[in-house]
């Protein structure tokens, strides 16, 4: 069945005016970096929600926008994340991680401690939705599922304009991946269809913030013309 068709609203730039806001953007983003020392500022809750409202605009696989973004404030719970957090990563640099890992880790002064996730005014925790359920079926009385396609592409696309949206909203974050996330189900109450995909604390720098010394690769080093 077709969705149905509505004319594209569409305005079109002049060159000088696409070379001003692709400067701009470029300018904005050159910004950005993963912080993992934050304030605890708070950060009024809409302008969170319009970031993720802006995530939710992203283009997905048939439209299915295979997405859920939990907004965690709540003290305890923040605190409950960063316990299983910490446990899951001391595990991971203790027993997981190859040498090889770690060593590329150690210039970036890594380690397991999450002190972060208590310390921001929120987490944004992004699950990719794997299907669908539509209720009770008529075989055996076992659920139906919608299956989602090309889900891990279109919440990656998700995640990066959230994190775009955030750093145009003079807030900063940091992509967060404990490995297995499991406990992200338990505390947040999220059914099996669901995986975690990545956790984003979300607020301002602490005053004496530092970030490593590290460089982006140049225009040359990531772009083929043919």
């Amino acid at each position: 069945m077709s969705a149905g068709f509505i004319p594209l609203e569409y305005e079109h730039m002049s060159e000088d005016e696409q070379r001003r806001e692709a400067k701009r953007f470029l300018e904005r983003m050159r910004t950005r970096r993963s912080v993992r020392e934050f304030s605890s500022d708070p950060v009024p809750v809409d302008i969170v929600e319009d970031c993720i409202r802006a995530a939710g605009l992203a283009p997905s696989g048939a439209n299915q926008q295979p997405w859920r973004f939990v907004l965690v404030s709540d003290p305890d719970i923040k605190h409950r994340i960063r316990l299983a957090a910490e446990e899951e990563e001391r595990t991971n640099y203790e027993r997981r991680f190859p040498k090889e890992w770690k060593d590329v880790l150690e210039p970036l002064g890594t380690d397991w401690h999450k002190e972060f996730i208590d310390i921001v005014p929120y987490l944004i925790v992004v699950f990719q939705i794997n299907y669908e359920s539509s209720g009770v079926g008529t075989v055996g009385g076992s659920s139906m599922r919608k299956k989602h396609y090309y889900v891990t592409e279109s919440v990656g696309i998700a995640v990066g304009f959230l994190i775009a949206a955030l750093h145009q909203a003079g807030l900063w974050t940091l992509t967060h991946t404990p490995n297995p996330m499991g406990f992200l189900n338990k505390i947040l109450g999220r059914p099996k269809n669901e995986k975690p995909f990545v956790l984003l604390p979300v607020g301002y720098p602490a005053a004496d913030a530092a970030v490593p010394d590290i460089r982006k690769k140049a225009l040359d080093d990531i772009l083929l013309h043919f």
